[in-house]
């Protein structure tokens, strides 16, 4: 009998969040079990079965039979054979979103709390108190920048698929 471990907080947060994940892309599956495959999902598709063969998850031969019962495929269901043993097609997992507006009206919010300061040091920095002048105005700059960094999403890292 295999000895059970305990298991830490965040790594039943992280098992929480991989079971959502797989539970919506089998849930897309279903939902579109039954409709036909465009030339698009079926490139797709070829893309990822490709990039399992770069992997080294697929040999040249396993690869080339599943591409041809790609072809031959008509509904979503059909590829579920073709991808036994594999990740799940990329067609399946949600888009990425966009930041979302209120972030932009948040950063705008965070310029708009900065300028006094910015303002404040240029006016210092015209009078020669360069010291006094970046103790306002850099603190601010680089409030502005964190703010636009969040709000387009640049400061976020890649999710896993």
């Amino acid at each position: 009998m295999a000895e059970r471990r305990p298991v830490k907080p965040g790594e039943l947060m992280g098992l929480a969040a991989a079971a959502g994940q797989e539970a919506r892309q089998v849930a897309a599956r279903r939902r579109l079990a039954n409709i036909r495959l465009t030339d698009e999902e079926r490139r797709i598709c070829t893309d990822d079965l490709a990039e399992q063969f770069a992997v080294g998850r697929l040999d040249q031969d396993e690869l080339h039979a599943r591409v041809d019962r790609l072809n031959d495929a008509v509904t979503h269901r059909d590829l579920q054979p073709i991808f036994a043993g594999l990740p799940a097609p990329s067609l399946y997992r949600p888009a990425d979103r966009r930041p979302s507006r209120w972030r932009w009206a948040a950063f705008a919010g965070a310029v708009w709390l900065a300028l006094p300061f910015v303002l404040t040091g240029l006016v210092l920095l015209l009078f020669g108190r360069e010291a006094a002048a970046a103790i306002f105005a850099l603190p601010a700059l680089l409030w502005t920048f964190v703010t636009y960094r969040w709000a387009s999403g640049k400061g976020k890292r890649p999710r896993r698929p």
